[in-house]
Order: structure tokens, then C-alpha cells, then sequence
């Protein structure tokens, strides 16, 4: 199996899948097997997450990895997703227009 399609078939990476304890209400990205507040009490079940979010913070890259140089400048940013998580991400736009508290949804590329 190529390595492109590995990852095209992890369900929580490309459709931000996680889970959410029906216990204690907490939602979790990346998905978890155990609620850490609940513990055993926790009943997880899978949850697509909507990837509507906001940017809580963010760097511009200009100095990319060999062989990236071409993609610079770029955005990485923090974002909390309405359900709660937080997550890592490329943000894609121009980097001048970013700024704290920008409302983001999600692209798969």
C-alpha cells in the first residue's frame, strides 16, 4: 500500500472523527479508548467533529524544510474547534490577513 493511501484511510485524520464521553460531556481530538476525567465510568462513542473553529494562535513560516522552500510563507496555527478540542493546523490564506480570534472551517487537501 502507498503511503498517500495509508493515510487517505485513517478516518480520524481526514474527518476529524474523535470521540465523546456521554458521561461527563467532554469531547476528545484525537479520539481516546479510556475518558480521562470518567475513567472506567466513561462511555466514549465516535464523534465527527464540524471543524468549525477560531484561531487562538498562529506563526508565519518563512524558513521551510529542504526541498519546501516554494510553499513559504505559510501559517500554522492553534485552533479550538467549537465542540472544544484544540488542534494543530496548517491555515490556509494570506498570512498579512490572519489575526487572534479568526473564524476557520475546514479544507482537506
Amino acid at each position: 500500500m502507498s503511503v498517500p493511501r495509508f493515510w487517505r484511510k485513517q478516518v480520524a485524520r481526514y474527518n476529524l472523527i474523535g470521540t465523546h464521553c456521554t458521561n461527563c460531556g467532554a469531547y476528545y481530538y484525537p479520539p481516546r479508548n479510556m475518558c480521562p476525567t470518567c475513567r472506567r465510568d466513561g462511555k466514549l462513542e465516535n464523534f465527527k467533529f464540524s471543524g468549525k473553529g477560531e484561531l487562538l494562535t498562529y506563526t508565519v513560516i518563512h524558513t521551510a524544510a529542504e526541498g519546501f522552500e516554494k510553499q513559504t510563507p505559510y501559517v500554522l496555527g492553534i485552533v479550538k474547534l467549537e465542540e472544544g478540542p484544540s488542534l494543530t493546523s496548517q491555515i490556509i490564506g494570506d498570512p498579512a490577513s490572519m489575526r487572534i480570534g479568526l473564524k476557520v472551517r475546514p479544507v482537506f487537501r
